[in-house]
């Protein structure tokens, strides 16, 4: 997309260092397979049934991404097809993360960056305890992701992905590999990028832009 190289030069950012992420939840394997021919590898599901009736049918080069929540009894169907699982929220998740057979994928920890009460992921503030909690399971965090409040303006969700970046870089320097942060949506991916994305999530914007 010719919006995130805009944003990330404009920030000063090299656009390889922002990765888009296709939000391809209820689309179609045909609507898959055009922006594949495009190049798009990244693909976002938050649902596992569809994500495992999906992932069979497409290129096998493709990296799925979920990013929705995620209840432990459906790891099963997630773990095996999933690249990243951007909505590791809870110790429960993270102990049936890893079982099963192999590596477990890496996994992002999701903050609930306004303590929302109808949003998923840990508070701010206790992101560093989580961490070491997932450190003494090896989980493999990668990063850290969130879903911003719902707001007018796109430059009034800057302050959580400013916060967020904050709690990225604290993290890291415990847990050098907790580097990506997964944030920024069609509305507001801009303003994400502006504040260090890595990750961005885009649905509407791609499939319709």
């Amino acid at each position: 997309m010719a919006r995130v190289a805009e944003a990330a030069s404009a920030a000063g950012r090299n656009p390889a260092s922002v990765r888009v992420v296709a939000v391809s939840k209820g689309r179609s394997l045909e609507e898959i397979m055009q922006l594949y021919g495009q190049g798009v590898r990244d693909f976002g599901e938050n649902r596992a049934q569809e994500l495992a009736q999906k992932a069979p049918l497409a290129p096998d080069d493709i990296r799925w991404h979920f990013i929705g929540p995620l209840q432990s009894n459906k790891v099963r169907i997630v773990r095996p097809v999933a690249s990243v699982l951007h909505s590791l929220d809870r110790v429960e998740l993270a102990t049936a993360w890893m079982k099963g057979q192999g590596n477990p994928p890496p996994v992002l920890l999701e903050v609930n960056v306004a303590m929302e009460p109808q949003k998923h992921g840990v508070a701010p503030g206790e992101v560093m305890a989580t961490l070491e909690r997932m450190s003494g399971l090896d989980v493999p965090v990668r990063g850290l992701m969130t879903i911003p409040p719902v707001v007018d303006r796109p430059d009034e969700a800057r302050p959580f992905f400013a916060l967020l970046g904050e709690l990225r870089d604290l993290a890291a320097t415990r847990w050098p590999l907790v580097s990506e942060l997964s944030m920024g949506m069609s509305d507001d991916f801009e303003v994400a990028i502006a504040e260090g994305a890595t990750l961005i999530r885009i649905g509407r914007a791609i499939f319709e832009g």
